[in-house]
């Protein structure tokens, strides 16, 4: 797989934006990574438009899902150092 550095730029600075724009994002998914990854938690997310319509999807943790999260985080924290 080849990589575009210039398009890695690009993602790391849009995430900066996004991290400045909304700094209690990043602490509150540390929060729930550390204190929700149990089997069986359920999360839930919703999106409400501007227009009122409301979107919920939920889904509840198996093995297999803490597994994948946790190799994800380990590959970030990888690339963080």
């Amino acid at each position: 797989m080849n990589i575009n550095p210039m398009a890695l730029l690009k993602y790391r600075e849009r995430l900066e934006i996004f991290h400045s724009e909304h700094p209690r994002i990043e602490p509150f998914f540390h929060l729930i990574r550390e204190q929700t990854l149990i089997e069986g938690t359920v999360y839930e997310m919703k999106a409400t438009t501007p227009d009122g319509k409301e979107f919920v999807a939920n889904i509840k943790l198996t093995a297999n899902d803490i597994e994948t999260i946790r190799m994800l985080s380990s590959e970030q924290q990888k690339k963080a150092e």
